[in-house]
């Protein structure tokens, strides 16, 4: 069995069948891209499978475990994590904090334990703080751990938002749009880091994107949207040079 499958995902709102038997497999340590004209159903699919969405059909499986229909929480706790296409950090916290958020289901004590500050507390803490650096270190953000997340340049904070992402030890590590807003110089750092989290992680990666440098940069398969349905699938630079994915994107 595959790491990752999903059968005859479908979802529609009112009349509008916005995601239609959708089908896709990823192995494990398999870097995937998920591609297609705007409006063809991509952060719609990921919202179906982190729960945001429930399906009106279809089954989603991870390492054997049926997923379908979960709450987001639960999804995560499988082993699911996701970006967003806007980045959603909290803001107002530090870098270090923003990543101890991702931590939170795998260091835990007790409501007392935090209020009375009792010595599991602080062995949580350390323990939390240790490896936020660890994470932070992967991406370079180590020397910026005590710098309030806004104040972080954009591509910066784009990774910080993987980082978090990480630190709830995903198997599988959902990327919508992770290049967007970026410079060329931004993107090409951005390529190095995904296929270092891939690597240093051992990391299952399935990302949106629409910059088709990236996508065919490091993308080893794709499924290719359209109306909600899937238009291809298959070894990335196949698919790119298939007729009606060229037509999909480029009109006749």
């Amino acid at each position: 069995m595959s790491m990752f499958e999903v059968k005859n995902l479908s979802i529609s709102f009112g009349g509008l069948r916005a995601v239609d038997s959708f089908d896709l497999t990823i192995e494990k340590n398999e870097l995937y891209g998920l591609i297609g004209p705007n409006g063809a159903g991509k952060t719609t699919v990921f919202n179906l499978l982190t729960g945001v969405y429930k399906p009106g059909t279809g089954v989603i499986t991870l390492d054997g475990k049926n997923i379908t229909g979960k709450s987001t929480i639960d999804i995560n706790k499988a082993g699911i994590a996701r970006t967003f296409q806007n980045i959603r950090l909290f803001k107002d916290l530090t870098v270090k904090d923003n990543v101890k958020a991702g931590l939170y289901n795998q260091y835990k004590y007790s409501m007392a334990t935090g209020m009375f500050r009792l010595p599991g507390y602080y062995k949580k803490e350390k323990a939390m703080n240790k490896k936020a650096l660890e994470l932070l270190k992967v991406f370079d953000l180590d020397s910026e751990a005590e710098t309030i997340a806004a104040n972080l340049p954009y591509g910066k904070q784009r990774k910080l938002e993987i980082a978090r992402a990480l630190a709830t030890n995903p198997k599988l590590l959902l990327l919508d749009e992770p290049a967007a807003g970026m410079n060329p110089n931004e993107t090409i750092e951005l390529m190095d880091t995904i296929k270092t989290v891939r690597d240093e992680f051992d990391m299952t990666i399935l990302l949106i994107e629409h910059d088709m440098k990236l996508v065919s940069g490091i993308c080893e398969k794709l499924t290719v949207l359209n109306f909600g349905r899937v238009l291809a699938q298959g070894e990335t630079a196949e698919v790119l040079k298939n007729p009606e994915v060229i037509k999909a994107y480029l009109g006749d």
